[in-house]
């Protein structure tokens, strides 16, 4: 029996690549050729390349093509910037990510705003960065794009609601926060960080509240108001004697907050699925304005 509190990210993923899969059919039966999703992985970090396998998983199944620029972890400055370079300017592809985080050696800053913005689905140049600011049409970063499609498809009320996030971060924080704010979705939005006083005062004022704060179970259930709606962006691999050796928590201490709680994302299998699922989304938007 399913659990109406709960918030599966696993589920609605599972829906959005129905209905990216059914636009890529499409695409390919009118002859414009499927939609082609390419990814740099400078170096072997093990968490870029389980997301990087996932990524290529993902597009398979939903008919789009992949590809992956591995560099070794001495690979130059010089040798990113040519791929870029590369993939900028070939037409097969419609869209790339770079995968972060890249070697010391290399100016990320300087690699992320190499890409063609046309072609940024990770939505991280910024060109898409402005254009979000703005409320216009633009790429949007995968993770909060997911979320506001969490809260959007399992019938959250956004519009007129406070919502405070925890967390200021460049790939989650700021950018769900702007995103939620604009004129269309039309949330109130308070953003909290680590040098904010009296954190508790603010999070139990949220109806929704997200939480991007990388710290082990964070928010307690004194944190959050009755029958808000929380997202827990975190995931933390914490040891344990089980057969895996490990278990997987977030930001927000489940357990309690679930009793408050009006909805809750678990995780896993909250936020985590629908990041993937957003750079398809992103990916296929890309290429029906490339193709045309």
């Amino acid at each position: 029996m399913a659990d109406d509190k709960i918030i599966d990210g696993k589920l609605i993923a599972e829906t959005m690549k129905k209905e990216i899969a059914a636009e890529v059919a499409e695409m390919i039966d009118k002859g414009i050729g499927a939609p082609h999703l390419a990814a740099v992985l400078v170096g072997d970090d093990e968490a870029s390349l389980t997301y990087v396998t996932s990524k290529e998983k993902a597009c398979h199944k939903v008919g789009m093509i992949s590809s992956v620029y591995k560099l070794s972890s001495n690979a130059t400055e010089e040798e990113v910037l040519n791929i870029i370079d590369f993939l900028n300017k070939d037409d097969e592809i419609d869209g790339y990510i770079v995968q972060l985080p890249l070697p010391e050696h290399i100016n990320e800053t300087k690699v992320i705003q190499s890409i063609n913005p046309n072609k940024d689905v990770d939505g991280f140049t910024l060109c898409n960065i402005g254009l979000m600011q703005l409320g216009e049409p633009c790429y949007h970063p995968a993770t909060p794009f997911g979320i506001k499609e969490l809260l959007k498809r399992s019938g959250v009320e956004i519009a007129g609601k406070h919502v405070v996030v925890i967390g200021r971060s460049n790939i989650v924080g700021t950018p769900i926060s702007v995103m939620l704010s604009r004129k269309g979705t039309d949330a109130t939005v308070t953003i909290c960080h680590s040098k904010t006083q009296n954190l508790k005062e603010l999070t139990v004022q949220a109806d929704i509240l997200i939480v991007a704060v990388g710290q082990v179970e964070f928010v307690k259930a004194d944190m959050v108001k009755e029958g808000a709606v929380v997202i827990d962006v975190g995931i933390h691999r914490i040891k344990d004697n089980s057969e895996k050796g490990y278990h997987i928590v977030g930001d927000v201490d489940f357990k309690e907050v679930y009793k408050k709680a009006s909805k809750i994302t678990p995780v896993p299998g909250g936020v985590g699925p629908m990041t993937i699922v957003s750079l398809l989304y992103n990916t296929l938007k890309a290429a029906k304005s490339n193709k045309k």
